[in-house]
């Protein structure tokens, strides 16, 4: 199903869910082009009627990719996995699988969405505390289960789609004064995958949008 045609990454330097998906072109070995849309210049580009027609919910990313606009991080690493060769982002074994899914879900569906930037400024005054109760909320729930998972990293010892999820959101959580050494396991798991180069090069301050001021 691959095409010669390079993916477009429509995204943000800073989302969570646009790193995501930079991680799994990284781990992939892929190719693709970036589109820029900033979540803050000119009231936040992702409301444009153009970038509408791209993704309807006004969200990045979007990812162009083999004749078709993908919309939502876990679905476009999914296919991502399903239709390019490289290592597996889910595992084979049907157990750990779901074992990556369950993961990925609470961090995608059930900390993220909480302390993103559209809440956030509809939060107000109280964002910090507001943030730091639904990560730390979040971190309690994960910190037993990846005891459970985890061997070198979320899932057993492969890096899979779990893990993709963890980095950007232990990033948050630092950006918002989380104390991540309250989870060992979290803390333990995040300090391996950020030396890993697809890790390094798909990091916030080393994206064509990302400013000067926060660049590596």
């Amino acid at each position: 199903m691959a095409t010669q045609t390079k993916p477009v990454l429509h995204g943000y330097f800073r989302s969570s869910c646009s790193w995501r998906v930079r991680i799994a072109f990284a781990l992939k070995g892929i190719e693709y082009d970036q589109v820029p849309v900033s979540l803050i210049k000119d009231g936040g580009q992702q409301f444009t009627q153009q970038y509408k027609t791209l993704n309807p919910m006004q969200q990045v990313p979007a990812v162009e990719i083999d004749g078709t606009t993908l919309s939502q991080s876990l679905a476009v690493i999914q296919y991502i996995d399903e239709t390019r060769p490289g290592p597996r982002l889910l595992p084979a074994d049907p157990q750990k699988r779901a074992q990556v899914r369950m993961i990925s879900d609470l961090i995608a569906s059930g900390i993220q969405p909480l302390q993103n930037l559209y809440v956030i400024q509809k939060i107000g005054a109280e964002k910090m505390q507001w943030a730091q109760h639904f990560i730390d909320r979040g971190f309690q729930a994960l910190e037993p289960i990846l005891k459970q998972t985890a061997g070198k990293y979320c899932v057993g010892d492969e890096i899979s789609m779990a893990d993709i999820c963890l980095v950007p959101q232990v990033y948050n959580a630092e950006r918002f004064k989380v104390d991540v050494g309250q989870y060992p396991t979290i803390k333990r798991l995040n300090e391996a995958l950020v030396e890993i180069e697809a890790f390094k090069e798909s990091h916030p301050s080393m994206q064509p949008d990302t400013p000067v001021d926060l660049r590596a």
